[in-house]
């Protein structure tokens, strides 16, 4: 059957101008971490990507190693590009990145110039597209000079590979080089993508005031704590959850009580707003204006409906916000 998009996909999803830039992103992107790879079903990925983009999610966040196997998300989005969606790449944003371990050998890891521009080639080929809408360096590298990695994503940009690049898992310091650097080459830096939770705040430790101060947009990963910011810890751990099984993001050991007290305190105010605990949750990293976008994954399409909900409710009193920090302290 072939795919139409919903017509009215627009008329509910906020969208918010990315820092200084022209560039607008919905309030809920959609991440293809885990659960789009070779390993998944293709077409419970398929009706994730179509679900989101008719409900006004043009955000679609890809990397080099995603998956699993590495590489398999972005063949998985390339076919469900060219099969269904071809017809919408100008109405999408969709990014990659590079920066983590992804082929033997001194080339494939990090960030020189070689594994930065051969990694984009080899993504472009992977999701057969001439060029992603953001490139992001993905972490760091201590051992390659900061400017030849704003080099590299100068160069790709120039290159027509990319229309704007990003950064990952930057601190502030590092942030404001590189994007002192971008500036000076003529690429500005669009866009950060930190982890940024209720219950994992470094982002307010400078880097927030530093991307204010250099006009660059944020979207948040793991907004809802790998899942803990959801009902599915109420009751404690399930044994077919991600805290209950093998995950090396999500573990038992760092679920203690005291944790679980916190999540069912703040499952109370949520509840009493008339949202679920995701919901409040998203709502909570986009309070303020200063995240761009939450960026969610998903196992079901479900999910996706129910984050995206959050939308009807953005707001908070600060008598909820004081509640809220009182049950984080």
């Amino acid at each position: 059957m072939t795919y139409v998009a919903d017509k009215s996909r627009y008329e509910d999803m906020k969208y918010f101008r990315v820092g200084k830039s022209g560039l607008k992103l919905p309030a809920v992107s959609l991440g293809l971490w885990h659960n789009f790879g070779g390993n998944d079903r293709l077409e419970n990925g398929r009706a994730m990507i179509h679900r989101a983009f008719d409900l006004g999610i043009t955000h679609f966040d890809l990397a080099n190693n995603y998956g699993p196997p590495p590489g398999s998300a972005e063949e998985t989005f390339g076919k469900v590009l060219k099969q269904d969606m071809a017809a919408y790449r100008d109405q999408m944003i969709i990014s990659t990145k590079a920066g983590y371990y992804m082929w033997e050998g001194p080339y494939g890891d990090w960030g020189s110039r070689k594994y930065l521009v051969s990694s984009l080639d080899q993504s472009l080929k992977r999701m057969d597209l001439e060029y992603v809408d953001i490139f992001y360096h993905h972490r760091p590298d201590p051992e390659t000079p900061l400017e030849e990695t704003m080099a590299a994503l100068d160069h790709i940009v120039r290159s027509g590979k990319a229309l704007y690049v990003g950064l990952s898992n930057y601190s502030a310091e590092q942030t404001a080089q590189a994007s002192a650097i971008l500036k000076q080459l003529g690429t500005p830096c669009l866009i950060h993508q930190p982890s940024y939770s209720m219950f994992n705040r470094w982002i307010e430790d400078g880097l927030q005031d530093v991307l204010d101060q250099e006009g660059i947009g944020s979207i948040v990963f793991s907004p809802l704590a790998g899942g803990l910011l959801t009902n599915r810890y109420l009751d404690g751990i399930p044994s077919d959850s991600r805290a209950g099984g093998p995950s090396v993001f999500l573990n038992s050991n760092s679920i203690t009580e005291e944790k679980l007290a916190k999540v069912r305190a703040l499952n109370e105010i949520a509840q009493s707003r008339g949202q679920s605990l995701a919901q409040m949750a998203l709502a909570w990293v986009l309070r303020g204006g200063r995240v761009t976008s939450a960026l969610i994954g998903a196992s079901r399409v479900e999910q996706i409906d129910d984050n995206v909900a959050v939308l009807s409710r953005l707001d908070f009193s600060g008598d909820e916000l004081q509640a809220i920090e009182n049950i984080l302290a």
